[in-house]
């Protein structure tokens, strides 16, 4: 069954300059369109036409955008999805603020757009282009015929047009994604979604509601490596953009007089709904996708391949056998013939000619080489495959595969990447002499490269010794954690004396803050760079393990909303971190703070919520291993100069490996007001815990008011309790602070309100995943309706907590949590 389609049509432009080539593309804030009287817009080339319509047999009318003189219409975009129209009376117009809307005939707003500049009416236009792309633009900005106020291509329906981007603007956290139409006769949004996905190795996936149906394959320098189709060719051209700033896919065609779109169907759509008769121009069907049954999703389960020329279609992969043998469902794939040794003996088995697996659990180093490549996943137990990452030329940079290889399939197009896959060094001695030979020699390279590594390491480890006891007391640590953890640890060891010389011997005056962990200070290196130092307490909770699990983890992520260590400092019984500079030092500071509230307006905040919302996207999906922070608050999330959230403070975290989702602890840590319930209560954390404080961190940044801190509103009820009871009684404005005035966007406002909700649910099984939350925060979809919060009370919160350590003495009045639990 086909979904999304690559549809071309050729047109000869004669007729395009008819009597509609000089019908009016644009309209004022004097003019506006009325359903009633068929007014539409069409743009300068007469390509395009815009205005209201029925699709199919659905008598209700939507405004938007379809192709001019095709004969059969073919709607590109549709404005108000969720809301049409119940008879002829839609008028749309510009109001005195410039924003277009679309109302009804009890004058009620159905649609509008979403812009933060401030401009004068009379001078706003909208403009519907021939690219398809209907933009509002100031004539009083210069640049307005490129610098748009808004555009249609940000906002996709189920159609990606030439010019358009599908993927993300990773400043803001705004997601341009296609999204199919329920029916024919019925636009809204369906059950079917593509988009690309912003992990670590980005790929295009296509969602059937939460659920994976279909995945391109990683980016490899050409193209997908899973979509063959996507091929120099005389039709259309493609490009990949991947950098700090912008993450997506777009195309253009290479001849004007060929008209192409791309669509997201629902599932009872069938291709010949795009064909009409050849006495008329003719839609085109370039390629599909999902193409065969092998483009489903994980049908052959982990390390098992689809290839559609054998029977069954799912088979192993060399040294691999069915996990059920006889069994005719293989979902549950495949199992090695002989276990890993998990060390650098283990070798690898070239794979050609295959989609790669699901990179959701990959990482990617682009200056690395193949066989620099091969070392580093070698020395990491958990690396189970790696590749290039580029096969552009011979070949460059690096990716590799943690946890269980899934979703591949046998392919035959030129330019796939070649798939080294982890073996147990006994599995390559099988096979014919040549391969004997070969892994023979392999073994013999690896178990004579793992003697020279130990020599080296002893040679190195004696150095350090005689060096400093102190960067031994670090070493020895980081030599019992894994190998990964133990290669990566390449921190600067910063001497004491300069860290005492930049913070002026640890001056009142030059300290931030104070947590559960210690002081904080401000220090400026000879070369100018500004620091913060983190000196771990005496009398701290926290202690050495904490500092060496901080150390560990840290040092190995890297993301723009992180906090980035810099190095460390242990000599003596002093413990310093050292990470970069946070100007407007942490969240808390601003909106609890009747001051530093007026000075985040709402596109600030939202600003913020997606930076968070992107960093513990990375921590518990896109990072080599899953990381549960434990402690996301207000405190813990540090604002740079441009006012982008930074999460920070990793001493409480824990990592998970594999397939593990959850843990439990007898040493519950953490603070009140952010604590999951099960956390608190039974010990038990996983990425939902998290999740949690992410909800409750949302309503604080939407109201300005402490989680904790409402008394004074109900004796009994915390934010979140009264956050549900306004949200049950429809009243959810009434906790939005009041500091947001004219720059409060009211529809954006209430759907983070209600993805908080969804977030703070009682039960862990409830609340979405953060992928899901950042999805539900860049889109416009119908979210589900939260059930009941958990903690909303906030006496529970004290019975709780009666055997609770001390609060922190910083300015948050926070009480981080250690239950010990009685031996």
């Amino acid at each position: 069954m086909d979904f999304l389609y690559f549809m071309f049509i050729s047109f000869k432009f004669l007729f395009l300059f008819l009597e509609f080539s000089y019908a009016a593309d644009t309209i004022n804030s004097t003019q506006s369109l009325s359903d009633a009287s068929g007014t539409t817009l069409i743009s300068n080339g007469g390509t395009f036409e815009f205005g209201f319509f029925s699709p199919g047999n659905n008598p209700n009318r939507y405004l938007g955008i379809w192709y001019k003189d095709i004969p059969v219409k073919t709607v590109v975009w549709v404005a108000n999805r969720l809301n049409p129209v119940n008879d002829s009376s839609g008028l749309l117009m510009i109001n005195s603020s410039g924003n277009p809307l679309l109302m009804d005939q009890n004058t009620s707003v159905v649609w509008s757009v979403n812009f933060t500049k401030q401009v004068s009416s009379s001078g706003v236009v909208l403009q519907l282009l021939d690219t398809g792309n209907l933009v509002l633009r100031d004539e009083q900005d210069a640049n307005s015929e490129t610098n748009y106020l808004w555009q249609s291509f940000d906002y996709p329906s189920d159609t990606l047009l030439p010019g358009m981007k599908l993927g993300w603007d990773l400043r803001t956290g705004f997601e341009r994604r296609l999204t199919s139409w329920i029916s024919p006769d019925d636009p809204s949004p369906g059950d079917f979604i593509w988009e690309l996905v912003p992990q670590e190795n980005p790929e295009l996936i296509m969602w059937k509601g939460s659920t994976k149906f279909f995945r391109s394959g990683p980016w490899n320098g050409l193209r997908f490596s899973g979509a063959p189709e996507l091929r120099p060719n005389p039709v259309f051209v493609f490009s990949f953009v991947s950098n700090d700033n912008e993450l997506y896919y777009t195309y253009n065609v290479t001849d004007d007089s060929v008209i192409s779109r791309i669509v997201m169907n629902q599932t009872e759509y069938q291709r010949d709904r795009f064909t009409w008769s050849e006495t008329t121009q003719s839609w085109t069907v370039y390629a599909t996708v999902p193409r065969d049954r092998c483009d489903n999703y994980g049908l052959c389960g982990p390390y098992g391949v689809c290839i559609l020329s054998d029977s069954p279609i799912c088979q192993c992969l060399e040294g691999f056998t069915p996990r059920s043998p006889g069994n005719v469902d293989w979902s549950q794939g495949c199992v090695r013939n002989k276990p890993l040794n998990l060390s650098a003996i283990d070798g690898f088995i070239k794979f050609e000619g295959l989609k790669l697996p699901d990179a959701n659990h990959s990482w990617v180093n682009a200056s690395m080489n193949l066989k620099e490549c091969e070392l580093k996943c070698s020395h990491n137990s958990s690396c189970m495959a790696y590749s290039n990452s580029n096969v552009e030329g011979a070949g460059s940079g690096c990716t590799m595969w943690f946890g269980d290889l899934i979703d591949m399939r046998q392919m035959t197009a030129a330019g796939q990447q070649d798939l080294y896959i982890r073996m147990s060094a006994s599995e390559l001695g099988s096979g014919d002499g040549k391969k004997k030979t070969i892994a023979i020699i392999f073994t013999t390279i690896g178990v004579i490269a793992g003697v020279l590594v130990l020599i080296l390491s002893y040679f190195i480890y004696r150095r350090r010794q005689k060096k400093t006891s102190e960067k031994t007391e670090i070493n020895k640590e980081t030599d019992n954690q894994n190998e990964d953890q133990h290669e990566n640890l390449e921190l600067p060891l910063f001497e004491l004396a300069t860290i005492v010389k930049v913070t002026r011997d640890f001056s009142l005056n030059n300290k931030l803050g104070e947590g559960g962990f210690g002081p904080v200070y401000h220090g400026k290196l000879e070369n100018g760079q500004e620091i913060a130092v983190k000196r771990l307490s005496a009398i701290s909770g926290q202690g050495l393990n904490e500092f060496k699990n901080e150390v560990i983890l840290i040092a190995n992520l890297q993301h723009r909303n992180l906090v980035k260590l810099l190095g460390c400092c242990i000599q003596g019984e002093e413990k310093l971190l050292i990470y970069e500079f946070m100007p407007n030092k942490s969240l808390d500071n601003f909106i609890f703070d009747k001051k530093g509230r007026k000075l985040l307006d709402w596109s600030k905040r939202f600003n913020i919520i997606c930076g968070i919302a992107r960093g513990l996207l990375y921590l518990h999906q896109d990072s080599r291993l899953r990381i549960i922070h434990r402690d996301l608050k207000a405190s813990n999330v540090l604002l740079d100069h441009e006012m982008n959230p930074k999460i920070s403070d990793f001493g409480l975290a824990r990592t998970f490996g594999g397939d593990q989702t959850e843990g439990n602890t007898k040493r519950v840590v953490g603070t009140f007001g952010y604590m999951a319930p099960e956390y608190a209560t039974d010990g038990l954390f996983s990425v939902k815990s998290d999740v949690f404080s992410f909800g409750i961190l949302v309503l604080e940044i939407v109201s300005g008011i402490r989680n904790r801190g409402l008394y004074h509103l109900d004796e009994s009820l915390n934010l979140v309790g009264y956050a549900w009871k306004l949200w049950k009684e429809d009243k959810p404005l009434e906790i939005i602070d009041s500091m947001l005035g004219e720059s409060c966007h009211l529809s954006e406002v209430i759907r983070c309100i209600h993805i908080s909700l969804l977030c703070v649910q009682q039960y862990p099984e409830d609340r979405p995943n953060m992928s899901s939350v950042f999805l539900m925060l860049g889109g416009d979809g119908v979210l589900t309706q939260p059930k009941q919060p958990g903690f909303l009370m906030d006496r529970k919160l004290h019975e709780i907590g009666s055997t609770s350590s001390k609060p922190e003495s910083s300015s948050t009045n926070e009480i981080t949590m250690s239950l010990l639990e009685a031996r």
